[in-house]
């Protein structure tokens, strides 16, 4: 008797996945590069016993981080869906980890379903270095950075624009159009947050966003001039990238989506500083 029996029919199964982008070449299959798709679909595939394809909600580059990374799969299996995570996590490599898992409807796509992305760059903005914030932050110690200045470059952004001057070469992306929803930019101490959300992002964008917003905050360039290198598409003119290190998928949202909010909302911790030190620490 041909076929599967009805306890092991195909089921798709949704995964909120964090990762630490220092230990491979980013999220997407790449010959001869460690990728997070690869390393999961191996472990999913070992655990199915045959090829599964992994389908995330966006890409990440070489080096940058996911706090709340969203993907699907396709398997028949006997497992329910919501024990995906903690068998995969048995399979999986430091560096990578699913917070959880759940059944979703058939037509429920990681990619297509999603309503916006949401990016957070942190930069540590003090002199002397240090080495718990080392991989998940650029250190900026040249000069002070002015966040409000960042953020008033940032507001004009919001809506539908044409971002061609933050849009890779090498993209394979044939439009440059990005409908950002939201920006954010505060300071917890010596950390500088910026956080941009969008439909959608184009490929190296954020990184060449958050160079040229460093730039502004020093006042090396003004809020004019940065306004009107990317209306007017001036590509040429965005010649530095920040550092990958400092950028984080915070998060994907959707209208439809099987998992609480503190699986997946805001789950990259933000450290605590203060510039107020006990007086007898300082003698």
């Amino acid at each position: 008797m041909s076929g599967s029996r009805p306890s092991e029919q195909t089921q798709r199964v949704a995964l909120v996945i964090q990762y630490q982008g220092t230990h491979f070449h980013g999220w997407q299959w790449q010959p001869n590069y460690r990728s997070v798709q690869e390393e999961i679909e191996k472990a999913i595939s070992t655990v199915a016993g045959n090829k599964v394809t992994l389908h995330g909600a966006g890409r990440t580059d070489s080096g940058v981080h996911a706090a709340a990374q969203v993907a699907h799969f396709n398997v028949v299996s006997k497992i329910p869906p919501s024990k995906w995570a903690s068998i995969l996590n048995s399979y999986l490599p430091s560096g990578i980890l699913i917070r959880a898992s759940a059944g979703v409807n058939n037509d429920w796509h990681a990619r297509f379903d999603a309503k916006y992305r949401r990016y957070r760059y942190t930069l540590y903005n003090e002199k002397i270095p240090n080495l718990f914030v080392k991989p998940f932050s650029w250190h900026y110690y040249q000069a002070p950075l002015d966040e409000s200045l960042i953020y008033s470059a940032l507001e004009p952004l919001i809506g539908k624009h044409h971002l061609a001057a933050f849009h890779r070469a090498n993209s394979g992306r044939k439009h440059s159009w990005v409908n950002v929803q939201d920006v954010e930019c505060y300071r917890n101490g010596a950390l500088v947050h910026i956080e941009i959300q969008a439909d959608g992002f184009l490929y190296g964008m954020v990184r060449l966003l958050v160079g040229m917003l460093v730039q502004v905050a020093t006042k090396e360039r003004t809020i004019e001039n940065f306004t009107k290198i990317w209306q007017q598409e001036r590509r040429q003119e965005v010649k530095y990238a920040a550092p990958p290190q400092g950028l984080c998928l915070l998060r994907v949202g959707y209208d439809e989506f099987p998992f609480p909010p503190e699986v997946w909302y805001d789950t990259q911790p933000l450290f605590s500083f203060t510039d107020n030190f006990p007086s007898e620490l300082c003698k």
